[in-house]
């Protein structure tokens, strides 16, 4: 469990003071409109979009290997409109992190399905929910958290100024948070009824994955780290659908928790999981992280790279 970090004198160090300056300029930013944040975070977009080839090269390769039956222009204009929401994403994460309560209300679209909490509560359950790594997954969190704090499972940040403003971000949302390791804290949240965010749909390596379909590609690694915590008998899985509209209002949806999961059939478990994912994401799939090398590993070691 991830306790509440204190500010260290270290900070105070040369070594942090790119870091300070970034996390300053951010915060100043986080003040503008929110439809100003928006409009620079497009502009960000594009200019990653321009310049930052290996990372457009990514999303293309992603996109073309799940809809291979994609108009190529329909693909490009997808990739341009992946980089602005990257773009964006940098902004959405001031607004999480630093945005008073107010604020974060007053972007709320609508949330829809959290009786479903409630639910696993009565039957005594905890609930494992699963997210897709959508762009702006922060403010998910921060806006379901004005309903619900969860526990957020994580990976900690190798800055450790970075990570202790990560953290105090983020707990404006979350009860705590949880290193990705610290798998009896999760299982010990789930016993005691909370809340907690999974993110099952990256390539975590070869390491506890099977090898199922994610969209149109037959063979994604996918961790079967989900069934390990959805075995636990004080256990409910559901998934969440969240999207940012035109006017940057943010919509969440509860999807109901998956019946008879899991079995004694990883792979079949593992596609169930994949499948919720591809449903979430084709709510704006324009919105998803395809920047990340989602299909990096093989089951073929010694087949050629996607992404060469």
């Amino acid at each position: 469990m991830v306790h509440n970090p204190k500010f260290q004198l270290q900070f105070l160090a040369p070594k942090f003071w790119l870091t300070w300056l970034g996390v300053i300029v951010l915060y100043s930013l986080s003040w503008l409109p929110q439809s100003m944040q928006l409009m620079l975070g497009r502009l960000l977009g594009r200019i990653v979009h321009r310049f930052l080839k290996k990372r457009r090269k990514i999303a293309e390769v992603n996109l073309k290997l799940c809809f291979p039956d994609m108009d190529e222009s329909q693909r490009d204009a997808m990739v341009l409109q992946n980089m602005e929401n990257t773009g964006i994403a940098t902004f959405e994460t001031g607004m999480a992190w630093w945005w008073p309560e107010w604020r974060v209300k007053r972007a709320i679209g609508s949330i829809k399905g959290v009786e479903h909490f409630e639910t696993a509560r009565q039957n005594g359950r905890g609930v494992l929910l699963l997210v897709p790594h959508m762009l702006h997954l922060e403010m998910l969190g921060r806006v379901l958290g004005t309903h619900t704090q969860g526990i957020g499972f994580y990976r900690p940040h190798n800055n450790p100024l970075m990570e202790y403003f990560m953290t105090k971000g983020r707990l404006r949302s979350n009860e705590f948070l949880i290193g990705k390791r610290d798998v009896k804290g999760l299982l010990k949240a789930l016993h005691n009824k909370k809340v907690c965010y999974y993110l099952p749909d990256q390539d975590y390596g070869r390491k506890r994955c099977e090898f199922a379909p994610f969209f149109a590609v037959p063979d994604a690694a996918t961790t079967t780290g989900t069934l390990l915590f959805a075995s636990s008998e004080k256990c409910e899985t559901l998934s969440l659908v969240g999207v940012r509209d035109k006017q940057g209002k943010y919509h969440i949806t509860i999807e109901p928790a998956m019946t008879e999961f899991p079995s004694d059939n990883e792979n079949h478990d593992v596609t169930r999981v994949n499948k919720r994912m591809e449903d979430s994401i084709m709510h704006a799939p324009e919105q998803y992280m395809w920047l990340h090398r989602r299909f990096k590993t093989r089951p073929d070691e010694n087949a050629p790279s996607h992404y060469s």
